[in-house]
């Protein structure tokens, strides 16, 4: 079995908290090394770390000789330089395998010392694809909080009125942020939180991760992507809803028709075994055969602006965006992957239409855990 090491905090390396289920805001040692999953980190973490009951073997920082370096003077950085060659003599270490992310100036302190360090990714991918109980009853704690807040967002759209071109609910005018705001009190008070929802409007909504911003028209198409992280766990839901206000397009009803035709047509293939290249694929061609550009149509070099331009999925856990994938290079899915499907269809400068939902791999197919519904048109 390999040696591994992770330096970084649970907070934003998720190969981290896999392993530390507890939010640790500073960066610390993690090792596995003949068996023994041990932690390196200050002293005031070690009581939640011992009591979190994961098996885990916790030294001080003061084992590896903090103190002394601390007392000598050291500026910071020549502080942490140090700290890792120690913490990585005391533990023995002599070559670990090290996610993609691995801090450069660790790096190099532990190869000037001769540590061989191996960047292998798919190893920590690897570990991370089949959810456990806490993570998954996490994933449906937020998926819960997303499927509140879109319904929150779709009654606010449904009560409001035109007027002045615009739209006025309560008093107030209808943006972007006042529904941003409105979908964060919802996570909050489900224990979820996103720094930054997606809630676009118009020309914004055909650039796929455009976070939007300004008032609402009478006539417009408003798009919600909603990606909170549970707070206990860490994990993430995500999901995506296009609605209509006012007089709707025969285009954008096409688009939506197409792209609820291409998710109902992946989620009926998700299976062990199948790889997502597959049905990006799938989902490409029925948009192809529509006439809309997509990644596999488009010449190469050529930079789409409009149709299906991304990815149909990815894997959902720790990390918003994780293995596997569901894009041109695609992953086989394992029981356990929760992944995403969402297809979507954009005209550049003048709206996109993308839905998504999330969907658990089972032994036979696949669990969709999103409970929404797919109505385009918001009525008033």
């Amino acid at each position: 079995m390999s040696d591994v090491l992770i330096v970084g905090d649970t907070e934003r390396v998720p190969e981290l908290r896999h392993e530390v289920p507890l939010t640790i805001p500073d960066p610390f040692f993690y090792a596995e090394r003949d068996g023994r999953r041990i932690v390196v980190i200050g002293s005031m973490e070690i009581p939640r770390i011992e009591g979190a009951g994961a098996g885990l073997e916790v030294h001080p920082l003061e084992e590896f000789g903090s103190d002394e370096l601390l007392r000598a003077g050291l500026e910071m950085y020549a502080y942490r330089n140090e700290l890792t060659v120690r913490v990585a003599r005391g533990l023995g270490l002599e070559r670990a395998l090290v996610p993609r992310q691995f801090p450069l100036a660790a790096a190099d302190e532990l190869r000037r010392i001769g540590v061989e360090l191996t960047v292998d990714q798919e190893h920590f991918d690897e570990r991370r694809r089949a959810k456990s109980e806490a993570e998954l009853a996490g994933i449906r704690r937020a998926q819960r909080a997303t499927e509140t807040a879109m319904a929150e967002a779709f009654e606010l759209l449904r009560r409001a009125e035109p007027r002045n071109g615009g739209l006025v609910v309560d008093g107030e005018p209808v943006t972007c942020e006042l529904l941003k705001e409105r979908v964060q009190s919802v996570f909050l008070r489900h224990g979820a939180f996103s720094a930054d929802p997606i809630v676009s409007h118009g020309p914004q909504t055909a650039v796929g991760h455009d976070m939007g911003t300004g008032p609402i028209g009478a006539d417009d198409v408003v798009l919600l992507d909603l990606f909170p992280q549970d707070l206990a766990s860490a994990c993430y839901a995500d999901m995506t809803r296009t609605f209509a206000v006012g007089r709707v397009s025969d285009d954008v009803r096409e688009r939506h028709r197409l792209c609820k035709e291409a998710l109902d047509r992946a989620v009926a293939g998700v299976r062990p075994g199948v790889n997502g290249g597959d049905l990006h694929r799938e989902a490409s061609d029925l948009f192809a055969e529509h006439g809309h550009p997509t990644q596999l149509t488009k010449e190469e070099g050529e930079v789409l602006e409009d149709g299906f331009y991304h990815g149909l999925g990815h894997g959902v856990g720790l990390a918003v965006h994780e293995a596997p994938s569901l894009g041109l290079i695609g992953q086989e899915l394992v029981v356990g992957d929760v992944v995403t499907i969402e297809p979507g269809l954009y005209r550049r400068g003048v709206d996109g239409v993308r839905i998504e939902d999330l969907a658990l791999v089972t032994e036979d197919g696949c669990e969709v855990l999103t409970d929404f519904h797919y109505d385009l048109e918001v009525s008033r």
